[in-house]
């Protein structure tokens, strides 16, 4: 009785203040369904729908701080199964093999690649000698030849090499098989031929070519890097902007100025909202008798409806949309708009409409800042504290605003991308403020003038504040120390700060403070991360052993994607060829403990070895059978297993073992070429 007393106490203190635990239990649900290693089969659904049935029926019937308990339960088992769902429904065809020959389909998207590369995404994919059911529903291939891009929704022809997306390039790492079967990506590839007209009409995809259109017209008229960071915050369209311009932004932590996202968002729905709202009180009829906020909030969500569409409509940008949806429509509502309980409701949105948008980088990051945003300003307000004078309150809002969704997003931004800006918060100090007082007010007043001709006046105020904001990202990636390294954390890392930040900001009364302690938990096993001592790529081309300078790479060329993963994630800022140069001796051979990892490479070498020893792992990157003791990872059996890695104790483990069986692993891919 007495446990149950202090729960109800407990609970009674938060009465008030529980919403914003709704997205926390229905992700401990996401995240539940996501760490399984196999498939859960109808049963286990049927007992989360009864077990779920049973929590929302206690949130219903029970006594108030009883019903809190079986809610949390209801949303547990409901964000088990929402995952579950989605990951079937999305379900499509992955290539069975490696494939060369005729490609066809329809152009869908049309992007760029890690290495530039233009990139078209098809559906209505047909392929040489492929039965219906085993063709993937859509394909991504990169234009390594000609580059004469159609419009999108054309019918084209070429011939290429495809594969189906790849594992981790390191045990435990990005799984791109998972990315890619939730967006119904069957096939990954390349072509170095002309992309041949099948169809160029593309009448369906009007939407689409409106884009790209738009993307041309303003790099017309604002040539160079200017014009392509123009098109990126209009239109989404990134191909316009070179690789030291985005290295310079990511150096700079600016790169969040390139995504259309909750800040682009939220500065063009803020701007429509404010000029409606002042130009319908200048009308005494209209204001005395309507309700002018609510008709400029309509406004900005159609307006902000409209953005979304333009701008291409991906994950971040509909996560951001539905996050200023949320606001005005608190706005409908007489509600606060910005409120933790906002924050919640677009989480929950979200997660119901994409649940595997939790394990992103983007996700987390935006929800961070935002919950960490609207908290501070919350408490300051609730506190009576002042952000100074009338005339300075601005300036102290947007360092503050920098400063905190710094320090909330640099823990995933450091998880995720392997990097720390130093000087970040000049950067966006120096940047962001005219991003909302320059830049975005342009570009809608180009928008309203291009029907008169007279966009250029829009435009060319758009590209001062363009031009700056790209010296500022260049100016900063070249001071001394401007970025540094961290590793990959493990797992729990992550999770374990969340939680932690979390019951810091959500919790009511003196026990937040406990919630630092799974922080500081997660920062410590941070610190203490041991990276593997031996990776081996999923194909065999390339071996990586730890040595006291860094990794050491077996080829300074060849499975580069590889080693550019492994590098980063030991917050190593070297290149390959440098790592290539730390391995010492012209065999490739590294010794853990009582193994010997030897990278055999070439057919030459390959059929140079007969037999081999106990303790020995022949790492080779043509198929062999050897006789002895040893263990041989040829490209056959990589397939299965894919990447692997030796820890410092000598444990060999591999992609498949800590990635489990799930609807996106597969089973590999065999080799099959088309004439």
């Amino acid at each position: 009785m007495r446990a149950t007393a202090a729960l109800d106490s407990l609970l009674l203190s938060q009465r008030g203040h529980l919403f914003p635990w709704a997205p926390v239990f229905l992700g401990t649900g996401v995240r539940a369904y996501f760490a399984l290693m196999t498939e859960p089969d109808i049963k286990v659904y049927a007992a989360l729908v009864c077990v779920g049935s049973i929590g929302g029926l206690v949130g219903l019937r029970a006594h108030e701080n009883t019903a809190v308990l079986g809610w949390a339960v209801m949303l547990v088992a409901a964000g088990f199964c929402l995952s579950g769902y989605r990951a079937n429904h999305v379900a499509a065809a992955v290539l069975p093999y490696r494939y060369y020959g005729p490609i066809e389909g329809r152009i869908v998207a049309i992007d760029r690649s890690a290495s530039d590369a233009v990139r078209l995404t098809l559906d209505r994919v047909r392929l040489r000698d492929m039965p219906r059911e085993q063709t993937p529903e859509r394909l991504r291939v990169s234009l390594h030849g000609p580059t004469d891009v159609p419009v999108p929704g054309s019918q084209i022809l070429t011939t290429g090499y495809l594969m189906p997306p790849q594992g981790p390039a390191e045990p435990g790492g990005f799984d791109f098989r998972r990315h890619a079967w939730f967006q119904r990506i069957g096939a990954v590839g390349y072509t170095r031929m002309p992309v041949l007209l099948a169809d160029p009409s593309g009448g369906d995809l009007w939407l689409q070519r409106l884009r790209l259109q738009a993307s041309a017209y303003i790099q017309a008229r604002l040539p160079g890097e200017t014009g392509g960071f123009a098109a990126a915050l209009t239109t989404g369209d990134r191909s316009g902007i070179s690789q030291d311009s985005l290295a310079a932004l990511r150096g700079s932590n600016l790169a969040h100025l390139l995504a259309i996202s909750g800040l682009h968002m939220g500065l063009l729905s803020g701007f429509v909202f404010a000029c409606l709202r002042f130009i319908l009180c200048l009308w005494p009829r209209i204001a005395l008798r309507v309700v002018v906020k609510k008709v400029a909030a309509v406004g900005a969500l159609i307006v902000a409806a409209g953005y979304l569409a333009l701008s291409g409509g991906n994950v971040a940008t509909e996560r951001a949309f539905i996050m200023v949806a949320v606001v005005l429509g608190a706005v409908l509502l007489d509600r606060r708009a910005f409120s933790l309980r906002a924050v919640g409701l677009a989480a929950m949105i979200v997660l119901i409409h994409r649940p595997e948008s939790l394990l992103s980088p983007g996700f987390q990051m935006s929800f961070a800042a935002t919950t960490a945003l609207v908290a501070v300003f919350s408490w300051t307000r609730d506190s009576g504290i002042s952000l100074g004078p009338s005339w300075l309150r601005g300036a102290t809002a947007v360092v503050i605003s920098s400063a905190v969704a710094g320090a909330a997003t640099a823990p995933f931004g450091a998880a995720h991308f392997n990097t720390l800006s130093h000087y970040g918060l000049i950067a966006n100090l120096a940047s962001v403020p005219l991003m909302g007082v320059l830049v975005i007010p342009a570009a809608v007043l180009a928008l309203c003038l291009a029907p008169l001709g007279a966009e250029m006046i829009g435009l060319s105020l758009m590209s001062w504040g363009l031009d700056w904001i790209l010296m500022v990202a260049h100016w900063v990636t070249s001071l001394d120390g401007a970025q540094g390294r961290v590793a990959a954390p493990e797992p729990v890392v992550l999770p374990l700060i969340s939680l932690g930040a979390l019951f810091v900001i959500l919790w009511q009364g003196w026990l937040r403070t406990l919630g630092v302690v799974p922080v500081i938990l997660a920062f410590v096993l941070w610190a203490q991360v041991e990276r593997p001592a031996v990776l081996i790529s999923a194909d065999g081309a390339l071996v990586g052993k730890m040595t006291d300078e860094g990794r050491a790479l077996s080829k300074p060329k060849g499975a580069g994607f590889a080693a550019r993963i492994w590098l980063e994630n030991d917050g190593d800022g070297t290149d390959q060829a440098a790592a290539a140069g730390r391995w010492l001796g012209r065999a490739k051979i590294a010794r853990i403990g009582t193994h010997e990892v030897i990278h055999v490479i070439g057919k030459r070498a390959v059929e140079a070895y007969d037999s081999c020893r106990d303790g020995e792992i022949i790492i080779t990157t043509v198929n062999k059978d050897l006789t002895g003791g040893c263990l041989v990872f040829d490209p056959a059996r990589l397939r299965d297993l894919g990447s692997l890695m030796i820890t410092s104790e000598g444990v060999l483990v591999s992609a498949r073992d800590l990635s489990g069986q799930r609807l996106w692993t597969g089973n590999g891919a065999r080799d099959r070429r088309q004439p």
